[in-house]
């Protein structure tokens, strides 16, 4: 397809960088991707579950086979004490399949980004760059440059920073938007606060796909997942004070960590003990939540951890993250439309990515307001989350009624890349308020 004199400078090349390089692509919209780290694909993380709306999302961009080959559909859910009573057992998968056509599917971040960068056309490949760890951001009336610390420079007509929790582009952002006008109100530099840390790890394949279980403790959970090939843990415990500072663990942090949950059951034949002994790659780090007030400022936007941050415990971060770039893209692809030069002036910039927060401010904070529950109610953070933890939402009905009704509704509603016409992949009993059959299609 071919491009449009409009660039867009897309800072970082992880999942969501590299679906903005998808996106983009195909909306004839040239750009550049600058990522810090010295290789496309690095085996660091550990799993990331993409639901039913992303994965159409990924289907209009010509991926959902490749990602149906590698991904592991999430079929048993279970519950667990610390002390290994099961209190949990169920399969609320089955009731998204027959609402949405689909589950949510379970990943290997290090798969997932090879997939998408191998995916990507080979002109794109060429617009992927690494080692460009970004240094400042200058933004003007007809432009943006970035510099990278390598003394390179690129420009174009926006920058899109997917940058992550920590954010090199929110920094550069906050800067200048304070130069401009020093009286202005902005959020803070540091923005979001952490209340729990996580230890996560990977190792092969210890049970059957799709496994999904929670080991419950006050102020301490277990997350396990099961995959195709691996099997992923995450290990959360309350900080004993909020902080927003960042906090770099060591190894000798993790294997500590690691010691303290040894004995805790992540199935009814394993504990924490016997997977990390045989684990692939380890971390740790803190779970910032935060919402920013500002997304934008000049011809500068950002997207996923950048202005939103959740606990991963519900896994929507990057989910919200890929609806951030399909909102943003469709404003874009829709303005470019009715540009004659093929440009976009820098009030044209803000009014899209005005209208793109504004788009997204309803379902982010829900889903940061849910994912917040969720981890509390797993840690058992006082008397309230460990009732509806331990025995509300075990029972089945109850759970049933949220899927059916609360998760449905968000589900359905969920946006869509106006500008790719295909057909439906997945058809249920609920039907999706954007089609993808071409009647949402912005017209040309």
């Amino acid at each position: 397809m071919p491009t449009t004199p409009f660039k867009v400078i897309v800072v970082g090349g992880g999942p969501l960088g590299l679906t903005a390089a998808h996106a983009l692509s195909h909306a004839g919209i040239d750009f550049v991707v600058l990522e810090s780290r010295d290789s496309v694909v690095l085996d660091q993380g550990a799993s990331l579950v993409l639901g039913p709306p992303t994965l159409r999302v990924m289907h209009q961009l010509g991926l959902l086979d490749q990602l149906l080959a590698i991904g592991g559909e999430l079929q048993l859910g279970q519950s667990f004490t610390h002390q290994g009573h099961e209190f949990r057992r169920c399969n609320p998968f089955r009731i998204m399949r027959k609402n949405h056509g689909i589950v949510p599917m379970a990943f290997h971040r290090a798969h997932l980004i090879q997939t998408l960068y191998n995916e990507l056309p080979e002109q794109a490949k060429q617009q992927y760059l690494v080692n460009k760890k970004v240094r400042d951001i200058e933004s003007h009336d007809t432009g943006v440059r970035v510099t990278c610390a390598d003394g390179t420079s690129y420009e174009g007509s926006m920058v899109l920073g997917a940058d992550g929790v920590h954010s090199k582009t929110r920094q550069v952002m906050r800067r200048l938007a304070l130069a401009a006008d020093p009286t202005r109100t902005w959020d803070a530099e540091t923005p979001f606060t952490a209340a729990y840390r996580c230890m996560w790890c990977s190792f092969p394949r210890r049970s059957d796909i799709g496994i999904s279980t929670e080991t419950q403790n006050t102020d301490k959970s277990i997350m396990y997942l099961s995959g195709r090939e691996r099997g992923w843990i995450f290990l959360y415990e309350r900080l004993p004070q909020p902080t927003t500072e960042r906090t770099n663990y060591t190894a000798e942090d993790t294997e500590a960590m690691a010691a303290r949950f040894a004995e805790y059951p992540i199935t009814e034949t394993l504990r924490v003990k016997d997977v990390y002994q045989e684990r692939f790659t380890a971390g740790m780090a803190n779970l910032e939540e935060g919402i920013l007030q500002h997304w934008g400022w000049g011809r500068i936007a950002l997207a996923g951890d950048a202005c939103h941050k959740y606990t991963p415990n519900a896994g929507l971060g990057l989910n919200n993250g890929i609806q951030d770039v399909v909102v943003l893209c469709n404003g874009l692809h829709q303005a470019l439309q009715s540009a004659t030069d093929g440009q976009l002036d820098t009030a044209t910039v803000g009014r899209v990515v005005d209208a793109y927060q504004t788009e997204r401010a309803a379902p982010i904070r829900a889903d940061a307001k849910q994912s917040a529950h969720v981890t509390r109610m797993h840690a058992w953070a006082n008397t309230l989350y460990y009732l509806v933890a331990r025995y509300i939402l075990s029972w089945g009905v109850i759970e049933g009624l949220l899927i059916n009704y609360l998760a449905a509704n968000a589900i359905k509603k969920c946006a869509v890349l106006k500008y790719i016409r295909t057909t439906e992949p997945f058809v249920g009993a609920v039907k999706w308020d954007n089609p993808l059959d071409g009647s949402a299609v912005e017209s040309n």
